[in-house]
């Protein structure tokens, strides 16, 4: 019983006719798949290379089909898994999901220059919520919630700086 070859084509009209001549590509998609039942161990190596040097010597597709009539024609199905058949330590991880206050204490740190400073405390208070609830959640942004958090202390420094100096020139007007 021989089993169709994906190269085969329509069979010759007529008992015992010649079978079709072999072609590169045909003898190439043969050792395609011996090479695939080597790999899934339906063949030992001396086997395997006893088939493959036949198929490239022989001269019809039925001579081919022979040589790979008892292998499936192509690797075996793998079972199916929940997320496909690509098993799931190859798949990418999940993302975490990015923990707002993070980004929110970030554009606030990145907006204290536009705004004078007056959105530096805002910064810093976002910024610790959010380091808080990622130690917690295990959310990304920690590095969100660091920016907001350096900017936002600088801001509040500068305007205590500025806070400083103002009073210190208060002190010093009214007493000369």
């Amino acid at each position: 019983m021989s089993y169709p070859t994906p190269w085969q084509g329509p069979s010759l009209p007529g008992p015992g006719a010649p079978s079709m001549l072999a072609s590169h590509a045909d003898r190439e998609r043969a050792v395609d798949v011996l090479r695939a039942g080597y790999g899934e161990g339906r063949l030992d190596h001396p086997e395997f290379e006893k088939r493959v040097a036949r198929a490239y010597s022989a001269r019809t597709v039925g001579e081919l089909s022979l040589l790979v009539a008892d292998l499936p024609q192509g690797p075996a199905a793998q079972p199916m898994t929940p997320h496909g058949p690509v098993p799931p330590a190859f798949l990418p991880r999940p993302q975490p999901r990015t923990n707002g206050k993070a980004l929110a204490s970030m554009v606030c740190g990145v907006l204290c220059v536009a705004t004078g400073g007056l959105t530096g405390l805002p910064a810093v208070i976002l910024g610790h919520m959010a380091q808080s609830e990622i130690r917690r959640t295990g959310e990304a942004g920690d590095g969100m919630a660091l920016t907001g958090l350096v900017l936002g202390w600088l801001s509040v420094a500068g305007w205590l700086v500025f806070l400083g100096l103002f009073g210190l020139l208060a002190v010093l007007a009214t007493s000369g």
